[in-house]
């Protein structure tokens, strides 16, 4: 017979109670390898998922399971006080107007995959939108936990381990 735990916490961890339903959506922003990653790996924690990708060409080769939304900008009816916004690809050229509707939402969190040794081109895609430097620095840039991570599985764990940490106001993550 199976121990039972008294602490719901580690009940959970055993597998003796269900994850508490939660109201989190992930939404990765650009279709990569990283967003894949990202969104299965999301999906298994208990978020709701969605896929922004404004060029549909872009999709054709990204497993699209049940679950995953498709949307071709970040909008409210999904980028609620709930959701987490990653933006996968600092290079194309959508990453200004992409970002400038993730801020016109309330979602919870937005962040940009990025090396902090690189410039931050968010900031100048931002800037030339006329964003204010309260909007600028509600972008987070580097993502994830600085766990040295460098493929695309590995950032994907990394950013979604960093998100966990933030959601339960824990110190693990953001700081480099």
């Amino acid at each position: 017979m199976a121990h039972q735990h008294t602490d719901p916490a580690c009940a959970q961890a055993h597998g003796e109670l269900p994850a508490q339903p939660g109201v989190r959506t992930l939404v990765a922003v650009f279709a990569s390898p990283v967003a894949v990653h990202l969104l299965h790996f999301g999906h298994d924690l208990g978020y709701r998922t969605v896929l922004v990708e404004p060029d549909l060409h872009r999709i054709e080769d990204v497993p699209r399971p049940e679950h995953l939304a498709l949307a071709s900008s970040v909008d409210p009816s999904f980028a609620d006080g709930h959701a987490d916004v990653v933006v996968t690809d600092h290079d194309r050229p959508e990453l200004g107007a992409l970002l400038d509707a993730a801020l016109q939402t309330r979602a919870r969190w937005i962040g940009v995959m990025g090396s902090p040794r690189h410039t931050a081109p968010h900031v100048a895609a931002l800037r030339e939108r006329g964003l204010d430097e309260a909007a600028v620095a509600r972008v987070h840039r580097p993502i994830g936990l600085n766990i040295g991570s460098r493929t695309p599985a590995e950032i994907a764990v990394a950013t979604l381990a960093g998100l966990i940490a933030d959601r339960n106001d824990r110190p693990g993550g953001f700081t480099f």
